[in-house]
């Protein structure tokens, strides 16, 4: 078990307007002085004022006059345009700015139940359903509201919802978006969803929806398989992962990617794969399941089509599944390191692009010195000489060259002379001296090249 957290006083709302009415009554003070003043005592005592209604005393709250009127249409069905309409109402009070305070407000008032309660008795309105799920997700922002969502059993209603719903995409692109939400930063949520077999279900409405995708299953899946709750120390996400493997997940996940950059959820679908990637045995079935290949297209196609933000996603995938020792020969094989240069020659301005090509080439080589031969006839060791002259500033570049360097050098002799004599030293020097994320790193990279005075 986690150590017992401190938690910051609660206050009720009772007890909060009792204080404001003191102020009033007893000091004297106007309305908007006695609240100001509730405030700022209780905030000075530690009291915790999340869910609590601040307004001035006689004003409405629209959070609380919208869950007021779903509690009041809860048993007229003939009213479904205004459970909709306060369901939107919700949903938009919710979100923007203000959306984490008035999701609060709505919890702390019995919110997250009473939607619930809607959803689950929808009685077949679509419109209902969808504004109700929709409402939900937005309900849901921290470990409150989705531990009243899992007292409320909110995960087996949204998978009831999912699993009438398998062929209407609006539907199921509100439904997981709640998965995603729900599961957010709540190890019981997840394992909830995972008893009532959602990874099955996953599967199975892939199989239906194959192209375009469905955006928001991509998020409940990567939500699904991360460590995100800080309450628990031993998570059982990697557990999940491994389900997921087994059951044809990160393959289905490969097939939505040769839809290629027009598909509107590949970069979903790539950072998704990417957090299924948690071994080598996965790695591997991803691969023989043409996931390289495919990566490889999309990078060559981001560099001609000039996409960055694919560009990026794909080079952090390839990454992942370079970890596979097996899979790094088949990359270079693929003609990896050539396709990953030309990228960085198209993306010479871009430093957040570069930074991922270096760290690809410093999985690649790690442990291979044939890998780091390849790689510097390539163009590796000008790659990282031209990038760390041209962005000094760029630290995370510069200390991922740092990386690319040592591996690069770890094990082949030829390699550091040529580097060496190409003049990267300096760079490395400057890099340690200017950053200090790049400290070790550099350290390392010039005790690799075997420099006496690497330490200073």
């Amino acid at each position: 078990m986690a150590p017992p957290k401190t938690t910051a006083r609660a206050i009720s709302q009772d007890a909060f307007d009792e204080l404001v009415n003191e102020n009033i009554d007893d000091l004297g003070m106007d309305p908007a002085e006695a609240l100001e003043d509730a405030i700022q005592t209780l905030t000075l005592q530690g009291v915790d004022l999340s869910g609590i209604v601040t307004s001035v005393p006689g004003e409405s709250n629209p959070v609380i006059e919208c869950l007021e009127k779903l509690k009041r249409l809860e048993s007229e069905s003939d009213a479904l345009d205004e459970t909709v309409e306060a369901f939107d109402k919700l949903a938009e009070l919710c979100g923007g700015d203000a959306g984490n305070v008035n999701a609060a407000i709505a919890t702390k008032n019995g919110g997250v139940e009473l939607v619930c309660s809607k959803i689950n008795s929808a009685n077949g309105s679509q419109l209902v359903l969808l504004s109700g799920l929709n409402a939900l997700s937005s309900l849901l922002h921290d470990v409150q509201s989705t531990g009243t969502f899992q007292n409320s059993n909110g995960p087996r209603i949204i998978v009831g919802i999912l699993n009438d719903n398998k062929q209407n995409v609006d539907v199921l692109n509100n439904g997981f978006r709640v998965v995603a939400s729900a599961a957010t930063g709540d190890e019981i949520v997840k394992e909830s969803f995972m008893e009532l077999k959602v990874d099955e279900l996953i599967v199975e409405i892939m199989s239906i929806h194959k192209n375009p995708g469905i955006q928001s299953l991509y998020d409940a899946i990567r939500v699904l398989l991360t460590p995100d709750d800080n309450r628990v120390l031993a998570s059982q996400v990697y557990g999940y992962a491994r389900k997921f493997a087994k059951i044809g997940i990160p393959e289905a996940i490969v097939d939505s990617l040769h839809t290629g950059l027009g598909a509107p959820d590949l970069i979903s679908a790539c950072i998704t794969l990417k957090a299924t990637a948690v071994n080598d045995e996965i790695c591997k079935s991803i691969a023989e399941k043409g996931g390289i290949d495919v990566v490889l297209k999309c990078i060559d196609d981001s560099g001609e089509q000039g996409n960055t933000d694919v560009a990026k996603v794909c080079c952090s995938l390839l990454s992942k599944l370079a970890g596979s020792d097996a899979n790094k020969s088949a990359i270079v094989g693929k003609g990896g390191m050539d396709k990953l240069i030309k990228l960085s020659a198209r993306y010479a301005d871009d430093p957040s692009v570069l930074q991922e090509v270096m760290s690809i080439i410093s999985v690649l080589s790690l442990r291979s010195p044939e890998n780091a031969a390849r790689a510097i006839e390539a163009g590796a060791g000008d790659l990282a000489i031209q990038s760390m002259q041209k962005f000094p500033a760029a630290h995370q570049m510069q200390r991922n060259s740092c990386l690319m360097i040592r591996n690069l050098v770890a094990r082949n002799l030829e390699n550091r002379t040529i580097l060496l004599n190409n003049g990267i030293e300096k760079y490395i020097r400057k890099a340690k001296q200017t950053h200090a994320n790049c400290k070790e790193a550099a350290t390392d990279a010039l005790r690799d090249l075997g420099i006496d005075s690497y330490n200073l």
